[in-house]
């Protein structure tokens, strides 16, 4: 006898492997994919684990979107230069044969490259994941240490045999 299928069918489609990879190219989480299709959580993660498409989708529109910011981020933690266009007016006077006085006035777009300073916050978050051993604002100690070394001396103690 064969065995009878448990549950209500999947409400997954076809179509939702692209509609997920654009959502997550958005910055959606699980959990706003799931109110997108109008599921839980769980059927999302079912989803998952049921359709390799579905999770191949969600990985790249998330990895798109993760190098995206991460290029962003780095570029924005480097003094760089960016391209900036100021436009001139310039103005041309010369003499023709009969000494008239002939003017003539053109505008030029000029590309002036503009200098953008690091962002302090950038370089901090960057180096406190890369590097947080070195980079954190509070370090761990590296091993429990231990107060034993330490001697409390009160020089403002009065002696009994002072007086």
């Amino acid at each position: 006898m064969a065995k009878k299928a448990q549950g209500r069918p999947s409400r997954y489609k076809k179509e939702y492997d692209e509609q997920a990879r654009k959502l997550c190219l958005l910055g959606a989480t699980d959990k706003e994919l799931a109110d997108f299709f109008n599921v839980t959580e769980t059927t999302i993660n079912n989803w998952k684990n049921a359709h390799k498409s579905f999770i191949e989708s969600i990985r790249a529109g998330k990895t798109v979107a993760d190098m995206e910011i991460v290029n962003s981020l780095y570029k924005s933690a480097q003094d760089r230069l960016i391209p900036a266009y100021q436009a001139f007016k310039t103005r041309n006077v010369y003499f023709d044969d009969k000494g008239n006085r002939i003017e003539s006035e053109k505008v030029e777009v000029v590309e002036v490259p503009q200098a953008v300073p690091a962002n302090d916050r950038a370089i901090k978050f960057w180096l406190n994941n890369r590097q947080p051993s070195k980079w954190r604002d509070k370090p761990e100690p590296a091993e429990e240490e231990s107060n034993d070394h330490i001697v409390n001396v009160n020089i403002f103690h009065k002696n009994q045999d002072d007086d």
